[in-house]
């Protein structure tokens, strides 16, 4: 029994030293770092197109991971009425990179370093104020970041940690993908 006891002591050490050591490697590694705040905070469920996974459930499709929006996919117009009819605030497209709410509809960013469509020309300073100001590249007259983007949760991150989310967000691959602009809540719906 007692060396059961020491067996089960040693093993519990040795896995807490692993664990410690992991992270420790994730915080001196600022991609591995940002790869890890992106998974926990949720980036992927909004900025990552699905596909049908095994047992017909949505998946995120890492082949286009952070891509944003699908540009050639269109998005359900909904209107006030529609929501009001189904008691909600705002509603989503299947793939969670459309929202529709009072503010009109927003799109899932293509947050990847494509230079024409993702966030290739932005700088880590402009991505530090976007996340730190709600405005689009950070800019003090740009457009407002439109729900459901949790930026004012987001902007809580330490400087590292935005930082590390940056260095992950540079390291995917580019995918070209232009995401639409927002749409005004007073503009007519698509095709009229």
């Amino acid at each position: 029994m007692r060396n059961t006891l020491i067996k089960l002591a040693l093993a519990t050490l040795t896995l807490g030293m692993m664990a410690c050591e992991q992270k420790a490697q994730v915080a001196e590694d600022p991609v591995a770092r940002g790869k890890y705040l992106v998974t926990i905070a949720g980036c992927h469920d909004c900025h990552t197109p699905k596909i049908m996974g095994p047992g017909g459930l949505p998946e995120p499709n890492m082949a286009l991971q952070l891509s944003g929006h699908p540009q050639n996919q269109p998005y359900p117009q909904w209107t006030p009425a529609d929501m009001q009819q189904r008691n909600a605030i705002a509603l989503t497209d299947p793939m969670l990179s459309s929202w529709a709410g009072p503010w009109g509809v927003s799109f899932a960013a293509n947050l990847t370093p494509d230079v024409e469509t993702g966030i290739g020309e932005w700088t880590e300073e402009n991505f530090i104020q976007a996340m730190r100001t709600g405005k689009h590249q950070g800019q003090p007259n740009g457009r407002d970041i439109l729900p459901p983007m949790p930026w004012p949760g987001i902007k809580q991150m330490t400087d590292a940690d935005l930082k590390a989310v940056w260095a992950y967000l540079r390291s995917v691959p580019p995918v070209k993908n232009q995401v639409p602009l927002p749409v005004p809540p007073s503009a007519p719906p698509q095709g009229e």
